[in-house]
């Protein structure tokens, strides 16, 4: 059951701009023990929401490793999304109207302190373990500097300490195709969905990879000219993503990941920055993963001092943290304590 946090006063982005009072929708499961040491914090991606137990099948929930049983399983829907965390499709209670395209820029570290305003709200002093992929690594790394005395271990999949070039490369081409749907910007919850249809495609390709789609979405009949698996299988894609979220939310959110750098404010060394995170850490690399590849794995675990690269096989690329469940689990089994 997804429960909601209202917080009545001014919330300041760290670009200055404030929200008169935001909501947090979050998720949770199982009981907070009398030691209070029970606690696992999952932060989501892109488009996931609250419900870790939903999205992330087969790792979280009744009889998967991260289970209710033993754990106080918590997740909270992010800034700026949708699903029911303060966000474009909000009412601004000064004008009385959802924000849409006045909604502000947000940041990973924006989202943090959101989240930390709700741990506290929760009367969570300890986190046992702080878990994200991709954008919810971002979060979870954030957290790790912002919190360190709160963090006890941290499990990072397919992600890094600052946004790639060739991230921001594809956040823009998504956004371009977004802006380019002539309904973008209209005062109305479906603006920009044709553009957000596109934008699902643009990202489908850097999920999955070349591989991948060869062997899921390769035609068998030579003779064909219109048609083809791959196409169907993108527009199908394509009108999941617009029948369960938004576009005034996903061109926020790609900005937003745009905009993840550990050293932003920090002096500006990542390398530094990395080298302060002391806190006992699992990182997994997704070997056929062309969005966060494991290049970037491998640099935080050169530079933080108490982390474990392990390294998956799969052929989902990206989507792989969501879908290697199993291969996770044994990850997980073989590094806590």
């Amino acid at each position: 059951m997804t429960h909601i946090f209202e917080y009545p006063h001014h919330f300041v982005l760290e670009n200055g701009a404030i929200l008169p009072g935001i909501r947090i929708a979050y998720t949770t499961y199982g009981t907070l023990n009398a030691q209070k040491n029970n606690v696992v914090w999952i932060c989501h991606a892109l488009t996931a929401n609250a419900d870790a137990a939903e999205w992330w099948k087969g790792l979280v929930g009744k009889g998967c490793y991260i289970n209710p049983d033993e754990h106080f399983i918590v997740g909270a829907n992010i800034l700026g999304s949708c699903y029911g965390t303060t966000g474009p499709l909000s009412i601004n209670p000064q004008t009385q109207r959802p924000y849409y395209a006045s909604f502000p820029s947000i940041t990973i570290r924006d989202m943090v302190q959101a989240h930390i305003l709700l741990r506290k709200h929760l009367g969570i002093e300890s986190i046992h373990l702080l878990m994200g992929g991709s954008m919810g690594g971002y979060q979870a790394l954030e957290w790790a500097v912002m919190e360190p005395q709160v963090v006890q271990q941290l499990f990072l999949i397919a992600t890094s300490p600052s946004e790639s070039a060739w991230g921001v490369a594809v956040h823009t081409a998504q956004r371009l195709a977004i802006e380019a749907d002539c309904t973008w910007q209209q005062p109305h919850a479906k603006a920009g969905a044709k553009g957000l249809k596109a934008a699902r495609a643009i990202g489908m390709l850097t999920y999955r990879n070349y591989e991948t789609f060869q062997q899921k979405q390769t035609d068998p009949d030579p003779e064909k000219i219109d048609g083809f698996k791959a196409s169907s299988y993108i527009n199908y894609q394509g009108d999941k993503l617009v029948n369960r979220f938004n576009a005034y939310s996903y061109w926020l959110l790609t900005k937003a990941m745009d905009s993840h750098h550990l050293a932003r404010g920090r002096g500006g060394d990542l390398i530094q920055v990395l080298q302060q995170i002391q806190i006992p850490t699992l990182i997994i690399g997704i070997t056929s993963d062309i969005l966060c590849p494991i290049a970037e794995q491998q640099f935080m675990v050169q530079h933080m001092p108490n982390a474990t690269l392990i390294q998956i096989d799969s052929t989902y690329g990206h989507d792989g943290f969501i879908i290697e469940t199993e291969q996770i689990t044994r990850s997980l089994q073989h590094w806590l304590p």
